[in-house]
């Protein structure tokens, strides 16, 4: 007999109230969370180098750049992401 089991699926507001007292980052994707796995040190220092190239390229101009602690909602996607890079 095989049983079926069903994964919770979580609204928008339940993933930012969850992730509000996470102590680890999750993503949320169309109901379901997603533990998000750590980074390398060479991820970290690629990642590191091209925002501060963005920095300085985009210098002067009406851009902001952020790293991968901010939070960006891809509304067509119905996704919360952590990006590495964000302008």
């Amino acid at each position: 007999m095989q049983i079926q089991t069903h994964e919770k699926v979580y609204t928008p507001e339940e993933y930012l109230l969850l992730e509000e007292n996470s102590e680890d980052k999750h993503e949320y994707l169309d109901g379901e969370i997603i533990s998000m796995t750590g980074g390398t040190t060479n991820h970290n220092e690629i990642a590191s180098n091209f925002c501060a190239y963005l920095k300085f390229a985009l210098k002067g101009k009406n851009y902001r750049v952020f790293i991968g602690d901010v939070r960006l909602w891809i509304p067509d996607s119905y996704l919360y992401t952590y990006r590495e890079i964000v302008v």
